[in-house]
């Protein structure tokens, strides 16, 4: 196979052969094609886009180019969830252990952030100790004792996928819905839990900006999932504005735990409980979502969903104790307020905006090779249909220093936009899939 005409039948429109998509994802997983090379091919997908045969190849061939777990003697309460990334999106923070707490067990492999959107492991890497990268052995044991885990993909979990991910976040083919599905199904396929919940996000601040495309993307992985024998149900999601009122590292896990404690952000709470209520249905431990609800909803108030998280955060590796004391994860030194100019109802909270405020702070990567900043981001971010008057405050930058955060007054401001009349409250889930 020679790589080059692979690219160029892609470039073209042509289709790629199972044989050839199967070789080809070898080849580089054993670092015998270049990333360059690679770069060509996701482009070539990214604009020509790729048949269902080729992406179920696809995801079938970064699936098995390494282990493919198997859960059955936990029998069928095994469930997990995946999101296709957002700008606040920290759920699968809180939810593994809310859900592992009325029995559910819970594998779930993550990944790092992809452009604007925060990765799942890059904030878990934010409490002092905590270790993404275990083994597949260590995977097991975590999940025996504890029922939930979060990991990101070792050398032998779908490491195609891993070369890929970060290939794909520095070469501007991130919001492809073929390399999008076959990425998050090979993880999710190779974790080997049997139900799969998707939090598909669409708007300003995901990858799919309109319901059509977020909806195409959903019925894809779907399909996909199915046709390898998993339950997979999807919901759709609104990702206009960013989800909470903490946007960083650090800042999501103390969001992620002030859910677990009852008092987290409205929207963050009620996006958490509908996705666990279908994670909960999925393992059939509730016939209805009422009741599922009711079952979570004691977790909640009982303390058992953060017991769960700190049993987690323990068998991790990880110091418990910023459960109660979020100053011993990292902290930006600067914060500034950004506060209003003129009065009015907030109409618009632009997340592509704030995610690129992030990202320039130094709390995301412009390059495969940058280190994060844990500490810096943005909190205490108004929300949308919120009054304001001039001088209330409209977010806080968290900044490793003064001027970096000075630099972007202007971006936060023109981020929020005001409506001289009254907001009504935005929809959060558009439908189930």
């Amino acid at each position: 196979m020679v790589p080059q005409w692979i690219i160029e039948k892609k470039r073209d429109g042509g289709q790629i052969s199972e044989a050839d998509i199967r070789e080809l994802i070898d080849l580089y997983a054993k670092g015998e094609i270049p990333d360059y090379q690679m770069s060509a091919f996701l482009m070539a997908v990214y604009f020509k886009g790729m048949t269902f045969d080729e992406v179920t190849a696809l995801t079938d061939a970064m699936m098995r180019s390494g282990d493919v777990l198997d859960f059955s003697s936990y029998g069928c309460l095994t469930a997990d969830k995946h999101s296709t990334g957002g700008v606040g999106d920290k759920l699968s923070i809180p939810l593994a252990p809310l859900v592992a707490a009325v029995g559910v067990v819970v594998p779930m492999i993550s990944g790092r952030g992809l452009g604007i959107t925060g990765g799942t492991l890059d904030k878990l890497e934010s409490i002092p100790g905590y270790n993404t990268q275990l083994t597949t052995e260590q995977f097991s044991e975590v999940l025996a004792k504890v029922g939930c885990s979060i990991i990101g993909q070792t050398a032998r979990l779908a490491p195609a996928d891993k070369k890929l991910y970060a290939l794909r976040d520095v070469t501007g083919t991130v919001p492809s819905i073929p390399l999008i599905s076959a990425s998050i199904m090979s993880k999710k396929l190779a974790e080997g839990a049997a139900g799969l919940v998707l939090d598909v996000k669409c708007g300003r601040g995901a990858f799919m900006k309109n319901r059509d495309d977020a909806r195409t993307l959903a019925k894809t992985m779907q399909a996909i999932g199915r046709g390898m024998g998993r339950n997979v149900v999807a919901l759709l999601t609104n990702m206009d504005s960013p989800l909470g009122e903490k946007i960083g590292n650090t800042l999501e896990i103390e969001e992620s735990i002030d859910v677990l404690k009852g008092k987290g952000p409205a929207d963050i709470c009620e996006l958490t409980m509908a996705l666990a209520v279908e994670m909960v249905l999925l393992a059939k431990l509730a016939e209805t979502p009422e009741e599922a609800r009711a079952k979570l909803e004691i977790a909640l108030k009982s303390g058992a969903a953060l017991n769960k998280f700190r049993d987690m955060v323990i068998a991790h590796g990880g110091d418990p104790r910023v459960i109660d004391d979020y100053s011993l994860m990292p902290q930006a030194p600067v914060k500034l307020d950004v506060c209003a100019a003129a009065a009015g109802y907030v109409e618009t909270i632009d997340a592509d905006a704030i995610g690129r405020m992030v990202l320039l702070l130094g709390g995301g990567r412009r390059q495969v090779t940058d280190s994060i900043n844990y500490g810096v981001g943005v909190s205490n971010l108004i929300k949308l249909g919120a009054e304001v008057k001039p001088g209330d405050r409209l977010m806080t930058i968290h900044a490793a220093s003064e001027p970096e955060a000075n630099a972007l007054i202007a971006s936060a401001c023109d981020a929020v936009k005001l409506s001289s009349t009254p907001i009504s409250a935005p929809t959060l889930i558009y439908e189930r899939i």
